[in-house]
């Protein structure tokens, strides 16, 4: 007996317009799920691709992320070393550069408001700081082939007063390091999708995936969808839908000041290995991080503010970032991310006509696109 594929009460023009002989599924209407399903459109012209989102945006961090174009601090790189091999490491930031590169082509710098201020990472610890200043030359001659520039990472503590930061004990530069307008660059992504006859739809809960072999079939909110494949771009909530232990939510904390007059910040920075970050968005300082400070409930997939980190956010602004600078904060948020004991995405078959897509590591933004384009070449 055939499936019946729809259970809801939609009209026959509904049914046949979307949800018939649909070619591929994308889980997931983020950075990961659009260029997928993207990438898929441009290597299948014709193909009718469907994406669902279980949010009336991308539910996880795309469009709650801070906007970093970035491929990882000295400190940041130096951490991740010691944890794994070296070789893996720059594999990761190879993608992270090229993912960039991707999404500037793909949607231009104008249409998400990119612009290379350079990143910096500040430091309270003077051994932690020498440490890092003790690897700068060696990850210039690693990083060149990537960045294609000499001194990608340089010493910058002259800026510390032109800041006015307090507290700071050093500060390095990166060169190419980029920040770009998080809801621009969705709002794109969005209108280069619809532009090619992807049909994306909100607001639609995905609660089980079968493999049949010869196509799949997709518990929904609105009953059953059948398609030929599909990739699951959930990101943090894939060990939801996979049942996967190699990538978990990381919830990560945001506040944003009101306009501040005479603000001296202009760039994107980095702090305690990347666990805290923050940015001007024109006359405002945007914040974020502190995931480490509680990690056990920032391990979460709910959208739940952290009183004890936004007081420590709070503390930092006034103690070290705006020390005497008279500021109101305007609004606060929380992020999913997807992490996991490893940075590198997981890009890879569960089945035959299923791919996942996950675990962004936190860099979304940066290794994003790539991973969308990469998953579809696994089919």
């Amino acid at each position: 007996m055939h499936k019946k594929t729809i259970t809801t009460n939609f009209s026959f023009w509904e049914t046949q317009t979307f949800f018939k002989d649909i070619d591929l599924i994308v889980i997931g209407s983020g950075i990961v799920g659009l260029n997928a399903a993207i990438s898929y459109q441009e290597k299948h012209k014709k193909a009718k691709i469907l994406v669902l989102e279980r949010g009336v945006l991308p539910h996880g961090a795309s469009t709650k992320n801070a906007g970093f174009a970035c491929f990882g601090s000295v400190s940041e790189l130096l951490s991740d070393i010691k944890k794994t091999s070296e070789d893996f490491v720059w594999q990761t930031v190879d993608m992270r550069i090229k993912g960039l590169e991707l999404l500037r082509k793909r949607l231009g710098d104008q249409n998400i408001d990119y612009k290379e201020f350079g990143g910096y990472e500040l430091f309270n610890n003077v051994k932690n700081f020498e440490e890092c200043c003790g690897s700068i030359d060696y990850f210039n001659k690693k990083i060149k082939p990537y960045t294609g520039i000499k001194n990608t990472y340089s010493i910058q503590n002259k800026k510390i007063k032109n800041f006015q930061f307090k507290q700071v004990k050093g500060l390095i530069w990166n060169r190419k390091e980029g920040q770009i307008d998080t809801g621009k660059m969705m709002q794109s992504l969005i209108q280069l999708a619809l532009s090619k006859g992807i049909i994306i739809l909100n607001s639609i809960n995905v609660n089980g995936i079968n493999d049949t072999k010869t196509g799949v079939d997709v518990e929904t909110s609105i009953g059953l969808l059948q398609a030929k494949r599909v990739v699951v771009a959930t990101n943090g909530f894939a060990a939801e839908l996979l049942k996967r232990e190699d990538v978990k939510p990381a919830r990560a904390q945001v506040l944003i000041t009101k306009p501040i007059e005479g603000l001296k910040i202009k760039g994107t920075f980095h702090y305690d290995e990347g666990y805290f970050y923050f940015r001007n968005i024109g006359k405002r300082v945007l914040f974020g991080g502190g995931r480490n400070l509680d990690f056990e409930k920032e391990t979460s997939s709910e959208f739940v503010l952290n009183e004890k980190i936004h007081r420590h956010l709070e503390t930092l602004l006034k103690t070290t970032i705006l020390p005497g600078v008279k500021f109101e904060i305007e609004q606060r948020w929380c992020g999913i991310m997807g992490v996991g004991n490893e940075k590198k995405p997981i890009i890879k078959k569960v089945s035959s006509n299923v791919v996942c897509a996950v675990r962004m590591g936190g860099m979304g933004v940066a290794i994003g696109s790539l991973v969308g384009q990469l998953a579809v070449n696994e089919f």
